[in-house]
């Protein structure tokens, strides 16, 4: 019996341990970074750090796995100069600030790119100030620009409240990490730049024009094979991008080709609304953030009230050649859903609510695409107010 229990207490000591523990970071208007702990089996979810960091109006964040590094985007627009962070992320992940240098004022978005990782440089969309602005990394607190590209407009356009100026809302690369995309809620264009890898430097291409008045605020690339290419990699077949707009409250898709040398080109192929029968989305509505997971395709609803006043989620499956079927609305979990991100395996999404001021996660089927229940709900910081700068604004899973 001895031997029994010996050889059972054996292979319990060297039976694999896993850990269902998943991290996220937050960030919310008050000026704090938050990192959150999920339990994916129990589907705990729970305040880990809050830490004040990266200006006074924390508006996005991007998390560098590899380099364990978190960059953060001031938002604030009231001064003349806002901020970009860099945060280290300690074995148990909470974060520590490395650097913060001076930017443009009005920073709503940040993605890395170039170098031979694609993780070399980073760019910032400053909505308020009507520019893009560059800076190599690692960053230093006395970085300063690599390029601070400004955009003007001979006039308002059709939208002359929002459309008062140029406002970049995002920048994102292309899945070769060749190009630079920035959607312009102002101009109603999608500004491109090809991409120096070895200095960072972006060159002007042709902008793509979207139809006046529809405010492209946020965009994705797709294509049958979901591998994200690497730096230099050949050129995917049958890319789409796909564009969330704003004002117009409508979702856009436009096939891309890769010349043989130059700029990218697009075919415009649908003009949808995230509503079913292609219905007219409810007055005050505002789509916000939009990400593909697979052959799938998720936006957010802000202020339309569908779920028994909270916001929805809209899931579209997309065919073999990227054409948008709309599936249906699931409920954000709260109200103005700005943010959300799917985590790496397909199985949770996690909305960040601005307005409502919580995060809340709902299992995902992997196979199917579908948004289920919601398994958990936690409140990060203060309330905020719809159409200001406050509450929740930006959730990412920490990979």
């Amino acid at each position: 019996m001895a031997v029994v229990r010996y050889l059972c207490l054996l292979t319990l000591a060297l039976a694999p341990s896993f850990s269902y523990a998943a991290n996220l970071y937050a960030s919310t208007y008050d000026g704090t970074v938050n990192l959150l702990t999920f339990d994916e089996k129990s589907h705990a979810l729970s305040l880990t750090q809050s830490l004040k960091a990266c200006g006074s109006m924390p508006s996005w964040l991007t998390w560098d796995s590899a380099n364990r590094k978190l960059y953060c985007t001031d938002e604030d627009f009231y001064s003349s100069t806002a901020s970009i962070s860099s945060l280290s992320a300690a074995s148990d992940m909470r974060l520590s600030v490395d650097a913060k240098a001076t930017t443009p004022s009005g920073g709503v978005a940040n993605t890395l790119y170039g170098g031979s990782d694609g993780k070399s440089y980073i760019a910032i969309a400053h909505y308020q100030s009507s520019k893009v602005s560059t800076f190599a990394l690692p960053l230093k607190s006395s970085s300063k620009p690599l390029q601070e590209l400004t955009f003007a407009m001979s006039a308002p356009g059709p939208n002359s409240a929002r459309q008062d100026a140029s406002h970049p809302h995002e920048v994102l690369t292309d899945p070769t990490g060749s190009f630079l995309l920035a959607p312009d809620l102002g101009a109603d264009l999608i500004r491109i730049w090809s991409i120096s890898r070895n200095t960072g430097a972006l060159t002007s291409c042709p902008s793509l024009k979207v139809t006046p008045g529809t405010g492209p605020r946020h965009a994705a690339f797709w294509s049958p094979t979901p591998r994200r290419a690497k730096n230099g990699a050949a050129a995917p077949t049958n890319l789409k991008l796909f564009v969330a707009n704003e004002l117009s409250n409508i979702i856009s898709s436009f096939s891309v080709t890769y010349p043989s040398s130059g700029c990218l080109s697009f075919k415009k192929m649908q003009e949808l609304s995230p509503f079913p029968s292609n219905a007219p989305a409810p007055s005050g509505t505002k789509v916000g953030e939009i990400h593909v997971k697979g052959n799938y395709l998720y936006t957010t609803n802000r202020a339309d009230g569908t779920f028994s006043g909270n916001d929805s989620v809209a899931t579209w499956k997309l065919s073999s050649k990227g054409v948008m079927r709309f599936a249906g609305l699931t409920e954000a979990g709260g109200t103005y859903p700005r943010t959300f991100a799917i985590n790496a395996a397909g199985t949770f999404v996690a909305v960040g609510d601005q307005t409502t001021a919580n995060v809340a996660i709902f299992a995902r089927d992997p196979g199917t695409g579908e948004l289920g229940e919601k398994v958990a709900s936690l409140r990060v910081g203060d309330i905020g107010h719809a159409e200001s700068e406050d509450g929740l604004s930006s959730v990412i899973w920490a990979k």
